[in-house]
């Protein structure tokens, strides 16, 4: 039992290190969060965007969602 506990709260812990929830993971979210656009490039997932904050780099991509005026963030990863 004590183990499980300990091991939800290293996960929960690990989420959150960046102060964006896996679950809000957008570049609203990071641009929210401190992170400022460094770069952008195309790909074929989609438009791809580079986050920065300090040394921590993130790429996300985006889309567009036929019918809506905003782009929608596709997933968000962190660079290693």
């Amino acid at each position: 039992m004590m183990r499980d506990v300990l091991l939800g709260g290293s996960l929960l812990l690990a989420v959150t290190a960046n102060g964006v929830f896996a679950e809000d993971a957008s570049v609203q979210a990071y641009l929210r969060d401190g992170y400022t656009i460094a770069g952008v490039f195309p790909s074929s997932a989609g438009p791809g965007l580079f986050l920065q904050k300090g040394a921590t780099l993130i790429v996300c991509f985006v889309a567009e969602k036929p019918g809506s005026p905003t782009l929608a963030t596709r997933y968000c990863k962190p660079v290693r």
